[in-house]
């Protein structure tokens, strides 16, 4: 083990030694019962007892913060990353370092009686097992379909003590699915090239959450591939001449002024979506395993097929929760238009 982690984790325990959660003080000085627990497996299958009701809760990973505002416990966040920016009221929560290479410090200082990671997808498992050492109850998480964000969100809503808000909200966002698939129904799927990253080309494999949300908006990648972001060949994607390029981010002007200078570059020109501007732009929302997946996946499919959207728009886009089209949804759907397999 490192010496820099062997020094931080000395000095995490003399805090831990000092601080001493008050109800585990409680129990040993003054002979009281302590909390109430429940057994869980979490999604990394380790066993955690967690309080029925835990009330400051520690979220390392940006979905892991979007779920409990959406389970409504926000009120119970005791501590966020520093790259937790949804909604904006998460800016708000005192921080705790990154998500690769949290403060153990901090997170033991804010008391927390249930620290929630999102395990092997984002968060170490180094770091689960340490701040498990520290005494700290880590409830992780780990979903590689959409259906299984799903599942987490619903288990979190239990361990949180939300069971009942997590069950509803779960419902809600499968029959937006469900009513999806139906407008999807005997479509042939688009061949897309979805963007994370374009120098080097940076892409999504197959068997990821973020691979299984193209298929359910109605797409396939251009190259597929099993690796969970595999670094591809830009002159294999002109030879493979993908319908869409697909890009995620919360800001389309930024994308627009990307678009424009790669338009200039070799390979990107060549491509046939690029000179027609078959581009969609999605909320950065996509790339993330939270409740706000099922809408990005909605926006995407109405990118990609605008023809399943035009009868009863109005009715349509209340029933699916859709958002009004941005610019670069309207150029996206009349340049797909006519756009067959």
């Amino acid at each position: 083990m490192p010496q820099k982690f062997l020094s931080q984790a000395a000095r995490v325990c003399v805090a831990t030694a000092l601080l001493c959660v008050p109800s585990v003080c409680a129990q040993t000085s003054l002979g009281t019962p302590g909390p109430v627990l429940r057994q869980f497996t979490d999604e990394a299958g380790r066993r955690v007892s967690v309080p029925v009701s835990p009330q400051r809760i520690i979220s390392l990973a940006p979905a892991m913060t979007e779920t409990l505002f959406a389970l409504g416990v926000e009120d119970r966040i005791g501590g966020v990353t520093d790259f937790c920016d949804y909604p904006p009221a998460a800016r708000k929560k005192p921080r705790i370092g990154g998500a690769i290479n949290p403060n153990f410090e901090q997170i033991v200082a804010l008391q927390p009686d249930l620290v929630l990671a999102q395990a092997l997808t984002l968060n170490r498992r180094e770091t689960v097992d340490a701040l498990e050492r520290l005494g700290l109850t880590v409830y992780a998480t780990s979903a590689s379909t959409v259906e299984g964000v799903l599942e987490s969100t619903r288990l979190v809503g239990e361990v949180t003590g939300a069971g009942q808000r997590g069950e509803q909200l779960v419902t809600q966002l499968r029959e937006r699915l469900g009513r999806l698939k139906q407008r999807l129904e005997g479509r042939p799927p688009r061949r897309v090239l979805f963007v994370v990253w374009h120098e080097p080309l940076i892409s999504v494999g197959t068997e990821t959450f973020l691979g299984d949300a193209l298929r359910l908006a109605g797409a396939v990648p251009v190259v597929e591939t099993e690796q969970d972001w595999p670094r591809l060949s830009l002159e294999e994607v002109v030879r493979q001449q993908p319908e869409y390029l697909v890009f995620a981010s919360a800001h389309e002007q930024g994308v627009e002024h990307l678009l424009a200078g790669l338009k200039q570059r070799p390979g990107w020109r060549d491509l046939e979506a690029m000179k027609h501007h078959r581009v969609a732009i999605v909320s950065d929302a996509i790339n993330r395993p939270a409740p706000r997946l099922v809408e990005a996946i909605e926006q995407l499919a109405r990118q990609l097929h605008p023809e399943a959207f035009e009868e009863k728009e109005v009715t349509g886009s209340s029933q699916l929760g859709l958002r009004p089209m941005s610019s670069a949804t309207a150029t996206a759907r009349n340049a797909g238009a006519g756009t067959s397999r």
